[in-house]
């Protein structure tokens, strides 16, 4: 029998998950419980998508929503080569958390690079460190979303604490991977001039250059409405580009090319 992944979307022409234009495959379940996440409906690793008291919410949300072999996918990906090829695309696996479903991740890694298609995951990085290491054999770009330097911190905003993922960047980067470390920049959690000197510290230990700022959206506040869940993050003001120019400025005044 095959083997399957559960997913919930497969987005075509995305701009915005690694270079060129790129087909997204979206994994379906998350470790972790960040209070800004904008994708709700991929945090639960089952079929359901659940709103309030647990009670799995019957809308949009949950509409594409199943199991997929490799094959399903490959066929999905296959149709926009052309756009990888001239501009530089690809595929990026992202979530959820891939690595949950890392031997699913894997398969179709290698399926992508039988096709000389450039492959992609974005991740948390947190997953044993065997399960990390075999899957980052098979990606040509590493996407690390680094939420916060401080053990303490990450756990009052994700549920999970940082160790396992900060160890996971540091093989890759001992292993010559291609990594961009990106700082999801959220008010309240990590988005402080203070925060900025403690990533660069970080960053800086880790011999990392360059990395990537995320500013805080609220582009999947309907999501919660529609799920019939209160929203942590309600009232925020997002940030833009502008918002974090003297952020940017204290990691490019350490070295780092943000």
């Amino acid at each position: 029998m095959p083997v399957k992944a559960l997913l919930f979307n497969i987005q075509k022409f995305s701009l915005h998950d690694g270079p060129g234009i790129r087909t997204v495959v979206f994994f379906k379940g998350c470790p972790l419980r960040c209070r800004w996440c904008s994708n709700p409906e991929s945090q639960e690793a089952g079929l359901g998508t659940v709103g309030l008291g647990g009670v799995t919410a019957s809308n949009r949300l949950s509409a594409d929503i199943r199991y997929y072999t490799v094959e399903e996918v490959m066929e999905t990906c296959l149709q926009d080569r052309p756009f990888y090829e001239e501009s530089g695309g690809g595929v990026t696996l992202s979530g959820g958390e891939v690595l949950l479903q890392a031997g699913f991740a894997t398969a179709l890694l290698d399926r992508l690079g039988e096709e000389k298609i450039h492959r992609a995951i974005e991740t948390s990085a947190l997953a044993p460190a065997a399960v990390w290491q075999e899957c980052i054999n098979h990606v040509d770009l590493l996407l690390i979303d680094v939420k916060h330097y401080d053990r303490e911190r990450h756990i009052e905003g994700t549920t999970v604490s940082n160790e396992a993922c900060l160890a996971n960047l540091q093989t890759a980067l001992d292993r010559g991977k291609n990594v961009l470390p990106r700082i999801p920049v959220i008010p309240g959690f990590n988005n402080s001039l203070e925060d900025a000197e403690g990533f660069a510290r970080l960053f800086t230990a880790m011999g990392i250059s360059k990395v990537e700022l995320l500013p805080f959206h609220q582009f999947g506040e309907k999501k919660y409405e529609d799920l019939g869940i209160p929203y942590p993050m309600h009232g925020i003001p997002q940030l833009h580009r502008e918002d974090l120019t003297e952020y940017r400025q204290v990691l490019i005044d350490r070295g780092i090319d943000a």
